[in-house]
């Protein structure tokens, strides 16, 4: 004989449940159950081993009957539709006792031997005028069900925010309390329709890491500290728990997002010690200021002499490209317009093709080399007492 962890129930309820003789079943199984509360079905979840059943809290027992076969599945659709149409009845002869209470569900066990109906009230209610004429109108056993808004979602509710399916729906079997400190600290947002969940109440995977959160923020000194790191001196504004983080501003003014590594000390001003606290923080940004020059000392000697020499091998300057202006020809003695004379000759010589055009061309220089000379050497000298040329 094996026994299972098995789900089971609108409210999906876990027990640890045996089989008949030497039967075995795998994860995702559907099988029809005994429980203590009768004959329903249920989903074959894992073998149940001594530290699985530690981990759950009072699980109920029972028998794995058989697995479900398709006549099965054809009475659990009719108990189905059955359970809309008693929700309906049910709800009329609630409102005309006029009971202050919210009807979120009715269940009908598979054997047919008993209704659950499961509300919302706030306050304790006495129904017992209306489990009897419950019993009456439906001829079976009545159980009536008080739940919290929490196993409202638990029933009614498919997925959450994130795109999974609801956590009290799957696997949280138990519900403690989620407090907006929680959300605080791991920085989420305080918009309630953000961080609350299909029930209306915080969610509850705000729990889920609160523990390391709390072990984390006691590594880092609390905002407000007056401290020593590496650049100087300063406060702490703020933390970053998940990095390690700490936002600090330095007597400068300058704020920095500096590593818990980076404080060098604490320092408490209420503490008798306070002058001996700075007196070690200041020996200690000495120390680490020393050691940074060292170390760009090390690397520098480390660097390989021949990258050395050429990063400080000076660079040759580039020739700048001159380009020949608009009228940089033009000259007062005329000779723009031999040149351009010239040019003209040039062409037609060039258009002609002939030797005879090519001598000339190279006649055309010589001149324009003559009148240049000449132009240089007839300039008007101007005397050194700066009076007119003479």
């Amino acid at each position: 004989m094996s026994k299972y962890i098995t789900r089971y129930g609108s409210m999906r309820l876990l027990g640890v449940l045996a089989t008949r003789g030497e039967d075995a079943y795998a994860r995702g199984d559907k099988v029809v159950v005994r429980t203590n509360r009768g004959l329903e079905t249920g989903e074959v979840l894992c073998l149940a081993t001594e530290n699985a059943i530690k981990q759950m809290n009072k699980p109920s027992n029972g028998q794995i009957i058989r697995p479900m076969s398709a006549d099965d599945d054809q009475e659990l659709n009719r108990l189905k539709s059955q359970q809309q149409d008693y929700f309906q009845r049910s709800q009329k002869i609630v409102e005309r006792h006029g009971l202050d209470m919210e009807l979120a569900e009715v269940e009908k066990l598979f054997g047919g031997e008993r209704l659950i109906i499961y509300f919302i009230s706030e306050d304790r209610v006495d129904f017992r005028e209306l489990v009897k004429e419950l019993a009456a109108e439906f001829q079976m056993r009545i159980e009536m069900r008080q739940i919290g808004v929490r196993d409202e979602a638990k029933l009614l509710a498919d997925y959450g925010d994130c795109g999974k399916p609801v956590c009290c729906n799957t696997h949280l079997m138990q519900m403690p309390p989620v407090s907006m400190k929680m959300a605080k600290l791991q920085k989420a947002t305080l918009d309630p329709t953000k961080i609350s969940g299909r029930c209306g109440r915080l969610k509850c995977c705000l729990r889920y890491e609160y523990d390391t959160y709390l072990s984390l923020q006691e590594e880092l000194p609390r905002s407000g500290t007056e401290v020593i790191t590496s650049s100087g001196r300063g406060k702490i504004l703020n933390q970053e728990i998940l990095s390690q983080q700490l936002l600090v501003e330095l007597e400068s003014g300058r704020r920095l997002m500096l590593h818990v590594s980076e404080i060098l000390t604490t320092l408490d001003r209420k503490s008798p010690d306070y002058e001996q606290q700075v007196a070690e923080g200041e020996r200690l940004l000495a120390q680490a200021r020393a050691d940074e020059i060292d170390l760009s000392i090390e690397s520098t000697d480390s660097a390989d002499p021949d990258e050395t020499q050429a990063s400080e091998a000076p660079k040759k300057k580039r020739r700048r490209r001159r380009r020949n202006r608009r009228g940089s020809g033009k000259r007062k003695d005329g000779s723009s317009e031999s040149n351009s004379g010239a040019k003209k000759d040039n062409s037609g010589d060039a258009k002609s093709g002939s030797p005879e055009g090519s001598s000339s061309s190279n006649k055309n220089k010589k001149g324009r080399r003559r009148r240049r000379r000449r132009g240089g050497e007839n300039k008007p000298k101007q005397s050194s007492e700066g009076g007119s040329p003479s």
